[in-house]
């Protein structure tokens, strides 16, 4: 399958083993789009001559003789709950981190939601710290219980919500504890005391323009004590299911009444903000470690909302 990101194609396959790969989306013999390909065994063969490449990139077989000196660039991919993560290599460099243990969880999300955004990635992610249009658009009171704090490529912070409605289990009050891992994606781990359970919702964010965003989210449900292998547990899964799900509305819910305002607000660099606004501030410090060195000379690198790209040298995956 063929995915945008970050201004480009990435065509993604699995061989015949299983194994997962990701790479730049044009053949090196004649140019010929790989999307339109297929897989046979272990090789990714073109569809315009069906030059063959090997899982490490070069070419295995070409027609009529000898394959050439050819090879595809790879992606650095992995995998965690169901989720396939791309990094975005700068010059060539590998990943510098990677994400935490904690986003993989025993629960695999059973709820997916699409959406697109037009508008930055890092403005997304932004909503999250940005407490104070939640009781505005979103009809919500929020307690911050953990204040912001970063390490590296993480940023935590916890929240109680007050009351969030919920279709067919109504108003419930919620405790919320994200953790972000660079700019295009976090997970939250929801608390729902009076009805014994935590969800777990994945927010997914992919910049496939300038500024085009394509959003996803996938939840989960669980009770708080976890009895996973328990034929109570096993018994009440559908119900689960249908908690997820209810859980995933309302998020999607959000996002959708956020959406006349992603898509036509500005950036604003030097935000005039206020008191209350703290952890917008820190979150703006922490993300500019993003974006590679503007003296790189990196033609295509991801760039800030305000088009300039910050001077560090970090990178950032989704």
């Amino acid at each position: 399958m063929t995915r945008r990101f970050v201004g480009e194609d990435v065509v993604l396959y699995r061989t015949d083993d299983g194994e997962l790969h990701a790479v730049h989306p044009y053949c090196p013999h004649l140019g010929a789009h790989l999307g339109g390909g297929r897989v046979e065994g272990q090789n990714l063969v073109c569809p315009f001559h069906r030059f063959a490449f090997a899982p490490d990139g070069r070419c295995a077989h070409a027609p009529g003789g000898p394959a050439p000196r050819a090879r595809l660039s790879h992606h650095t991919v992995s995998e965690r709950n169901g989720f396939i993560f791309i990094w975005h290599e700068h010059r060539g460099a590998s990943p510098s981190w990677h994400l935490p243990q904690e986003f993989s969880t025993e629960v695999p999300p059973t709820a997916v939601w699409t959406g697109e955004a037009l508008t930055h990635v890092q403005e997304v992610t932004e909503n999250a710290v940005d407490y104070r249009h939640l009781p505005v658009m979103h009809g919500v009171t929020v307690q911050e219980r953990i204040p912001p704090t970063t390490e590296g490529p993480f940023l935590r912070l916890s929240l109680r919500l007050t009351p969030q409605r919920f279709p067919a289990i109504g108003k419930v009050v919620g405790d919320y504890a994200f953790q972000m891992a660079g700019l295009g994606c976090f997970r939250t781990e929801t608390n729902l005391p009076p009805l014994g359970l935590v969800v777990y919702t994945w927010a997914m964010f992919t910049p496939t323009e300038p500024r085009r965003t394509r959003l996803l989210l996938a939840t989960a449900c669980t009770p708080a004590d976890r009895p996973h292998h328990s034929v109570a547990w096993i018994t009440r899964h559908s119900l689960h299911r249908c908690l997820a799900r209810a859980v995933l509305w309302a998020g999607a819910r959000a996002l959708r009444q956020d959406m006349p305002v992603f898509n036509t607000k500005r950036y604003e660099p030097r935000p005039r903000l206020a008191a209350g606004d703290e952890a917008i501030g820190l979150y703006r410090h922490w993300a500019r470690q993003f974006y590679p060195d503007i003296h790189g000379g990196c033609s295509g690198a991801p760039t800030a909302p305000d088009g300039a790209t910050p001077q560090k040298t970090h990178r950032y995956t989704t």
